[in-house]
């Protein structure tokens, strides 16, 4: 028997979860083989290449907002995870201090300087070789080690910073009361301070406008006075999220259901007004009941030709407060719901990569993932 077609509404309507005052219904997905009879749900390739769709809302160098259309949770839940924790970024790993004469305590001077997000040139960042940690032990052995930490850095796997800054009193000004940035040079430490040095092949990379340097130069490292010096050699390599956070190359990487609101019956005049203010601003908005609509038996525009009515305008600004099912004037003439396949995701880079190209990084992640497994999976049925 030929698989049954399925209606684009109810097809739909299998797709939206409930959202009711005080419950979530419809969260089970159906769309399986044996769920509905007669009813063919296996996966096809063909069917996914024809029915997934990317749609880009924003793309700024550091904020990209975008939706996946037609996927599965898990797929969609495993590019947020990849972009949180498993792209390798470019940090600071080793601090070498020769010199701190600041208030700040060593070990939270070398923690600060982690935290700094580094960027260059996007093909030199690909090129750089990024090294794996060891895998914990049971009982913790090799936590955190690196196999870096056990072999010489080499020019296609490390970057070299420099950190060399000494407080002085400017000229003529010794002895005066002032502000520091009146009274001193280099009272203040900024990331714009870090000086970058080539190591052999890297001069092919990061040469020029292209060389490794902070994303934002005017994060404040630390504060000195006269005498005072700080003296830092660096060491920066790549790693990943899951081992520490500084190297999430992203500040948010999120993602929310498309919401959806269904006005069932008419909501006039005042109610109009109270209704557009249970949603943010652009969600709901107003136009005139028509002639052809108030002549229309049983559609509740009656007699009411001319008079403001509610319609939805931007289901994407929504943030499903629920608020407006919370009014008694409102009851069983809206339903909200959200569309369980419809991910719109929000990525915010911190400035090593663009935030669309993350993105791809993580679908390249996911496939060399498959790959792994399928070579796996190979090697057992051997």
């Amino acid at each position: 028997m030929a698989p049954a077609l399925i209606a684009a509404d109810e097809e739909l309507r299998r797709k939206i979860v409930g959202i009711n005052a005080e419950t979530v219904t419809n969260v089970t997905s159906t769309d399986f083989p044996g769920h509905y009879p007669g009813e063919d749900h296996s996966w096809s390739l063909s069917r996914f290449s024809q029915d997934f769709r990317v749609q880009f809302h924003q793309n700024a160098p550091l904020d990209a907002s975008f939706s996946l259309i037609n996927i599965d949770a898990s797929i969609a839940n495993a590019f947020r995870r990849i972009l949180l924790a498993e792209i390798p970024t470019l940090a600071i790993e080793n601090v070498y201090i020769q010199s701190n004469d600041s208030i700040i305590a060593d070990e939270v001077l070398a923690q600060r300087l982690g935290q700094i997000p580094l960027t260059g040139s996007l093909a030199g960042l690909r090129w750089l070789q990024y090294i794996p940690r060891r895998p914990q032990g049971l009982l913790g052995e090799d936590s955190g080690k690196s196999l870096e930490d056990e072999r010489e850095a080499k020019d296609n796997d490390t970057i070299v910073l420099k950190l060399q800054v000494r407080c002085d009193w400017k000229d003529g000004m010794k002895g005066k009361q002032g502000e520091p940035e009146e009274l001193y040079e280099h009272s203040n430490v900024y990331a714009s301070d870090l000086v970058y040095e080539l190591q052999g092949r890297q001069s092919n990379h990061f040469s020029g406008e292209n060389a490794i340097r902070p994303a934002n130069p005017r994060i404040l490292i630390a504060k000195i006075r006269p005498g005072d010096e700080i003296d830092i050699i660096m060491h920066a390599v790549k790693g990943i999220g899951a081992d520490h956070a500084k190297y999430s190359p992203v500040a948010t990487a999120s993602y929310r259901l498309l919401p959806t609101i269904d006005i069932v019956r008419p909501i006039l005049g005042d109610d109009a007004t109270k209704f557009a203010r249970c949603f943010p601003k652009g969600v709901i908005g107003y136009e005139k009941v028509t002639q052809e609509e108030s002549e229309r038996e049983r559609s509740g525009y009656e007699g009411e030709v001319g008079e403001k009515k509610a319609v939805v305008r931007d289901v994407m600004r929504d943030t499903v407060s629920r608020e407006c099912l919370r009014h008694d004037e409102f009851a069983g003439k809206v339903k909200l719901g959200r569309i369980r396949d419809h991910f719109i995701f929000s990525v915010e880079s911190t400035g090593q990569m663009p935030s669309d190209d993350l993105f791809i990084e993580s679908v390249k992640v996911l496939r060399a993932k498959c790959r792994t497994l399928k070579g796996s999976l190979a090697h057992i049925m051997r």
